[in-house]
């Protein structure tokens, strides 16, 4: 009786499992260290002024006067910043609630890192059609190192991530309710064609009207490029995606013309993200239309007859400014100790330590005490999932497995789009973005373990094992790394444990 109950809910426990594991992991101790931890100091600071003053002033004295209450540094002076909006106003919007304190401007962070794993769980379920499968990809995301580290910081990255995920998830669910019409219309074709139906159907499927979801993923994928530009990535491979969802659902519906009828219907798609995305894109930048200090707000009126001349002062301003943003991103190569090759993300060999500081020793009973945290991936969930995504790539060319080309295109987006930039200055800690496609891919791969394509669904006792097993291992790992994610004083010789390979340190 208490299973028949618990399975009647078992959507409902799904979320309930993913969510309370999420937010043990991402909001115990939120507010230690109580320092500004890596790139905070930019981010917390640039809310704080965003929500205060309108825009991001300039700060004085030193970057941790912030953090220790001492909020007098900051001028009216616009700064010169180079990431967009959004991710920078929820973090000040968490100060606003809970007040200038690590708790207050690391909350967003956590609350959407939370809601990130509950959309994959959901996401899973549709991908993979079972709830049990759901779960695992959420406890997977959950209890990831790299996303429970940007989840528990004030940077731009989780922010992302978090409109990544449901960008994909409601293509997702637009994916699957074009389909069910199209089959639905594809059979009444059929029917009215009477005898024995032609095995391809004449024209080019139906129309079948505005798709709202689509819409709404439009709108989200945009959000995310307001946090950071690289979010353009993942909304061209995903509305591409999408069409090639359309291709290849009206051939299996059977239609002669699915190649012309998918490109024609996705026409109106490219034009409404050519109208949303540069609409939603300048709304988040209006705190720096209305304010006046603002860094270059008045270029145009200072410098008459330059720049794009045909649009109006505003607009001209705010695209100089774009182009100084451009050329600082191209040009940053300043060495750094963190920084990482995009070529060997896959395998999180150089992870970023956003802390490290000795604690006292009393509060871990240890000779040496340190508090540290490394933005690092769960290896066993991170080194498989590269060897999946080869596999998928292998169906994808040899089977046309449009789900394994679903999973790949959300890895490669992450990754591959970054690898032209080795020369940069970048840092492991981008591929959070890339984690919930690891876990989706992992998953995939479980499924096929446990629940072989040859028994039809039925589960494999040794396969079923050998997915519990894993699951269990991670698990584990997940565990033993938990004190480095999230900074627990811990002894010097435990954290050494954690540093499994010589780039780690």
């Amino acid at each position: 009786m208490i299973l028949e109950r618990l399975w009647r809910w078992r959507v409902a426990l799904m979320a309930t499992v993913v969510g309370v594991l999420a937010a043990v992991m991402r909001f115990a101790s939120l507010g230690e260290p109580t320092d500004l931890v890596f790139d905070e100091v930019f981010y917390a600071r640039g809310g704080y002024s965003l929500v205060e003053l309108g825009f991001e002033g300039e700060w004085g004295g030193e970057n941790q006067d912030f953090a220790r209450g001492d909020l007098s540094q900051l001028t009216d002076e616009g700064d010169f910043v180079v990431h967009p909006n959004t991710g920078k106003l929820l973090i000040g919007l968490g100060m606003k609630m809970f007040g200038v304190t690590p708790f207050g401007w690391r909350f967003f962070a956590a609350l959407f890192g939370v809601a990130a794993c509950v959309i994959l769980a959901f996401t899973a379920r549709r991908l993979f059609r079972s709830t049990i499968w759901g779960t695992v990809a959420g406890v997977l995301l959950a209890v990831d190192g790299e996303h429970v580290v940007l989840s528990r910081t004030a940077l731009l990255d989780g922010f992302l991530t978090f409109f990544i995920i449901a960008g994909f998830a409601l293509l997702v669910v637009d994916r699957e309710r074009t389909r069910e019409r199209l089959m639905a219309a594809a059979a009444l074709d059929r029917a009215g064609l009477g005898g024995d139906p032609p095995p391809r159907l004449p024209g080019e499927g139906p129309n079948l009207g505005f798709r709202w979801w689509r819409l709404a993923a439009i709108v989200t994928l945009s959000l995310g490029v307001t946090v950071k530009w690289n979010g353009l990535y993942f909304m061209a491979a995903f509305l591409v995606l999408s069409v090639v969802f359309d291709w290849y659902d009206r051939r299996a519906a059977g239609y002669a013309q699915w190649f012309l009828g998918g490109f024609v219907r996705a026409i109106p798609a490219f034009l409404t993200t050519v109208v949303v995305l540069p609409l939603v894109y300048l709304a988040s930048w209006i705190p720096w239309f209305t304010s006046e200090n603002s860094w270059g707000r008045r270029w145009a009126e200072q410098n008459p007859g330059e720049g794009v001349t045909w649009l109006p002062e505003s607009l001209r301003s705010l695209v100089h400014y774009h182009r100084q943003m451009w050329d600082f991103h191209k040009g940053l190569d300043t060495p750094h100790n963190y920084e990482s090759n995009p070529w060997l993300w896959p395998f999180q060999w150089r992870p970023t330590a956003f802390y490290f500081e000795d604690a006292p020793d009393a509060d871990c009973g240890a000779e040496r005490c340190v508090s540290a945290i490394h933005a690092v991936g769960d290896p066993l969930v991170w080194w498989v999932g590269f060897a999946v995504l080869l596999y998928a790539l292998w169906r994808v060319v040899r089977h046309r497995d449009m789900l394994a080309l679903t999973l790949a295109v959300g890895y490669l987006a992450a990754w591959v789009t970054w690898l032209p930039f080795a020369h940069r200055t970048i840092f492991t800690f981008y591929t959070v973005t890339l984690a919930p496609f690891v876990v989706l891919l992992v998953v995939w791969m479980l499924q096929r373990v446990a629940q072989p394509p040859r028994l039809d669904g039925a589960w494999s006792p040794r396969g079923l094992a050998i997915a519990g097993t894993y699951v269990g291992l991670v698990l584990v790992l997940a565990g033993f790394f938990a004190p480095v994610w999230v900074g627990d004083a811990i002894p010097f010789q435990y954290w050494q444990a954690h540093m499994w390979l010589p780039s780690w340190i």
